[in-house]
């Protein structure tokens, strides 16, 4: 295949915040590169054949605004057969954050669940979403109701993010603080949140009564920031993607191997758990995949619809960044061979 399944001109679903041709991003290279795996080809990217194997069914992107980013391409890349209606306001949800689409050709659900934390929050970005330093609560034992209130007749489950655990966090258990980051002039990061909350995600899904379907994780996104971070100048200015070790051993600054340690163990505990109960739970591990590409990012070519929000967006992805993902998502469904 020669370049994109499509281009910002060809797919209207595609936000401000990844439209980065639109917002003026001069070089074209970074649509031209392709993942290819160790010791084999994946596939390409089949829009009618993913429509033929989700028809009559449901999938549910659980999680922040990679998982959206993830969805977004899903739906460019399916739009060359089929486009969606948008529900999300039928179905009494907030467009700020959540999304619920329908496919009536092929009666196919596909929505985002937004829980940027998986599990229940102060909920304080509701009132300030520019501010990324605010604290917030999370009970860690209670999974976030906005999804959990949801997902029980969904055929397909994806959870993604991990973004918003880089933030100021109070760790609370049963009615009791137990440890909290970023707080009482402690600048740390122990992402023991992050573990917990992914635990208790997963066990709360598996243990769901009526919950009959296939569950996907995806690994933690990099991010590139060099030079700063996102609120004191750092950018991701770069045009190709990362060849050496030495590059590549300096993007991982932030405690990368440490999410993606975490997000594996946790995986795999409650993948022996979704065994026993005759679930299918799959892991797809994008991680080392994306690490080499600080070019896919928007940096400063890119729109927020708030006005308070600025600075570089070294977080998510241009599309068709996340294309790939979905490439890896149709195969493993295609190898499980559940869904005809």
């Amino acid at each position: 295949m020669k370049g994109p399944y499509y281009s910002n001109e060809t797919c209207p679903f595609i936000t401000d915040k990844q439209n980065c041709l639109l917002h003026g991003r001069p070089n074209r290279e970074f649509l031209q590169w392709r993942w290819k795996p160790d010791e084999c080809q994946l596939p390409l990217f089949d829009a009618k054949q993913f429509l033929k194997m989700v028809k009559g069914k449901s999938m549910a992107f659980v999680g922040d605004s990679i998982g959206r980013n993830q969805m977004e391409s899903l739906i460019c890349l399916l739009s060359t057969v089929a486009r969606p209606e948008d529900n999300t306001v039928k179905h009494g949800l907030d467009r700020t954050y959540f999304r619920w689409w329908f496919y009536p050709d092929h009666n196919f659900t596909l929505a985002l669940l937004w829980s940027p934390f998986l599990v229940k929050s102060s909920e304080g970005y509701y009132n300030d979403s520019s501010n990324f330093l605010l604290p917030e609560n999370l009970y860690l034992h209670e999974p976030d109701q906005a999804w959990v209130s949801k997902i029980e007749d969904f055929d397909i489950v994806i959870f993604s993010g991990g973004q918003w655990f880089f933030r100021p966090l109070t760790y609370i258990e049963h009615g009791q603080v137990v440890g909290c980051q970023k707080c009482q002039n402690n600048t740390d990061l122990d992402f023991y949140g992050y573990r917990i909350a992914h635990r208790t995600a997963f066990r709360t899904i598996l243990n769901l009564k009526g919950f009959k379907g296939m569950i996907f994780v995806v690994t933690h996104s990099p991010n590139h920031f060099e030079n700063g971070l996102w609120n004191n100048g750092g950018m991701c200015n770069r045009t190709k993607p990362l060849t050496t070790v030495e590059e590549k051993a300096a993007m991982h600054p932030y405690g990368l191997e440490k999410l993606h340690q975490m997000q594996r163990e946790e995986f795999r505990e409650a993948e022996k758990e979704a065994k026993k109960k005759g679930l299918h739970f799959d892991l797809m591990d994008i991680t080392e995949a994306m690490v080499v590409r600080p070019d896919g990012h928007p940096n400063s070519y890119w729109h927020a619809s708030d006005k308070n929000i600025t600075g570089n967006d070294c977080v998510h992805w241009c599309m068709p960044g996340p294309d790939t993902w979905n490439e890896i998502l149709l195969f493993k469904m295609k190898n499980m061979d559940l869904i005809n």
